[in-house]
This record gives C-alpha cells, sequence and structure tokens, in this order.
C-alpha cells in the first residue's frame, strides 16, 4: 500500500515519475504552477502540448517531463470557481481521478499534485484539499506514493488537518479505486 505525503515546496523540484501540472483548457502554460512547470520544463512540454491540441475540464493529457526531475507531466484542467453552482467538485473530481488513471496506465509509481484550481482558478483551498485527499486515498494501494505539494505553508497545514481528520475517521481504509 501507498504513502500520502504533504509538503511544502516547489513542484517542479519533485523527483517522482509524474508531477500533475493545474493546467488550461488551451494547454499552452500561463501563470502560476502551469507557467512554472512550463518554463522549468522547457520547450519540448509545449511542443507536446500542441500536438495534443486542448484538454477540456475535468480531464487530463500526459506528456514528457521535458528538464524537469519528472519523468512524465499529467496536466489536469481543474474548473474555475464559480460559487460552486456549475459542478465543480464533479470536475475537480474528476480531473485528479483522470490524472490517476493515466499514471496508472503508464505504470508511473510516484505522482505529485499541487492544489489544483486553489490559485488563480479560485477554488476554496479546503474543499479543494478534502477532493484531492479522497481521490488520493481510493488511488493509494496503486502507487508507491502519492505526493500533494502545497506552494504555501497555511495550504500545506490545511491537506494535514483535512488529512489527519480522514485517518482518524477511518477515510484512509475506504473503498479502492
Amino acid at each position: 500500500m501507498g504513502q500520502i505525503t504533504i509538503k511544502q515546496s516547489d513542484i517542479t523540484n519533485e523527483q517522482v515519475d509524474a508531477i500533475v501540472n493545474a493546467a488550461n483548457t488551451a494547454l499552452r502554460g500561463g501563470g502560476g504552477v502551469d507557467g512554472a512547470i512550463h518554463r522549468a520544463g522547457g520547450k519540448v512540454i509545449l511542443e507536446e502540448c500542441i500536438k495534443i491540441g486542448r484538454c477540456a475540464i475535468g480531464e487530463a493529457v500526459i506528456t514528457s517531463g521535458g528538464n524537469l526531475k519528472a519523468k512524465k507531466v499529467i496536466h489536469a484542467v481543474g474548473p474555475v470557481w464559480s460559487g460552486g453552482t456549475r459542478s465543480e467538485a464533479i470536475l475537480l473530481r474528476s480531473c485528479y481521478a483522470k490524472s490517476f488513471e493515466l499514471a496508472r496506465k503508464n505504470k508511473l509509481r510516484t505522482i505529485a499534485f499541487p492544489a489544483i484550481s486553489a490559485g488563480a482558478y479560485g477554488y476554496p483551498i479546503e474543499p479543494a484539499a478534502k477532493i484531492a485527499l479522497e481521490e488520493g486515498i481510493k488511488y493509494k494501494s496503486s502507487f508507491d506514493e502519492i505526493r500533494y505539494i502545497c506552494f504555501t505553508a497555511h495550504d500545506a497545514e490545511i491537506y494535514h488537518r483535512i488529512f489527519n481528520k480522514m485517518v482518524s475517521m477511518g477515510e484512509e481504509m475506504k473503498g479502492e479505486a
């Protein structure tokens, strides 16, 4: 059974099989995590993204890791927060699940996630972290390690608090994907 790790760090420095990019639908880089991954990974990632074309909200695609320490980048498109009235939770859960499925299909054993949609897309960090962790717990047995990489200490504290609450309630033992 794999382990779940939560830490504050720069996701572009993670040495894992795959890092997940909080991408936009055009797959062209941008601000925040997306821009940082494209800058650190180099032009090969952008070239592969251009060949793929677009990615729908709630979906994910995979490219090489370019110049990153990670072998692959999974580009997951989360929803923009609109108050919770436009299926945001369903779409966010889907982009985590699709990322795990792509990693599993590509036989990747370690994966690192940012807080998808919780930055520029405005998704509140607590419900975003809960969804991320619930999906991680479902897929934990398929991976050696699932990392949640938080950009700020504040976000890392929220992830730790929510995860500890889930563990104490026994949610970590619920069904595997």
